[in-house]
């Protein structure tokens, strides 16, 4: 594993339950802070989204944003810093896919796989019923879905739409492209990045 994150992180943010209160939107404001108060630089942001809690039925619509990052730790210490930031908002980890006060999802770091690509094509190629059940004890990057959620790629292509997936050689344009339309649907845009447009 790289010693450091001398690459472009790519970042989904998510929540759909209000932290005190704060509703969802004002939380990844405020989460977006945290990162730059502890040593991430944001380069961008995306536009807010409001999409369809995921899997359909697991609670209210999600507010969902994506960002580009700058950090000099590693991988794995930045993985810490985002579980540590989400946990100052309330996330409690008790539920896979479970309904969240914040989750911040590292996607990608630049050309990065890991921890090798043998293990991220297992991960990949893991079918749906299984993926609900369990969790991988290691970083996997890019993530393993990031190809098949429009509610990643949407917010990810106001940002980095020309990031190329380094094992699937697609770029974040040509994966949106791809997507169902009634999936796109679904992906709604409410508001402007804090500071201005994307």
């Amino acid at each position: 594993m790289t010693d450091n994150c001398d690459q472009l992180c790519l970042l989904a943010l998510g929540a759909n339950q209000p932290h005190g209160d704060r509703a969802p939107g004002e939380t990844l404001c405020v989460a977006l802070d945290d990162l730059a108060a502890r040593g991430c630089t944001v380069t961008a942001v995306s536009r807010f989204f409001r999409t369809p809690a995921f899997p359909a039925g697991y609670g209210p619509d999600y507010i969902n944003a994506a960002a580009c990052l700058q950090y000099g730790g590693s991988p794995d210490t930045l993985m810490a810093l985002l579980h540590d930031v989400e946990a100052t908002h309330g996330r409690a980890r008790s539920e896979r896919w479970g309904q969240r006060t914040l989750d911040l999802d590292l996607l990608a770091i630049g050309g990065l796989v890991l921890p090798d690509r043998t293990t991220w094509r297992h991960w990949h190629g893991l079918p749906p019923e299984t993926q609900t059940r369990i969790a991988p004890a290691e970083l996997i990057l890019p993530h393993p879905r990031l190809q098949e959620r429009a509610f990643v790629l949407i917010p990810l292509a106001d940002v980095a739409p020309g990031w190329v997936h380094p094992v699937l050689g697609q770029s974040v344009a040509d994966m949106c492209a791809a997507l169902p339309p009634e999936a796109v649907e679904e992906i709604v845009p409410v508001a402007a990045p804090p500071g201005g447009t994307a």
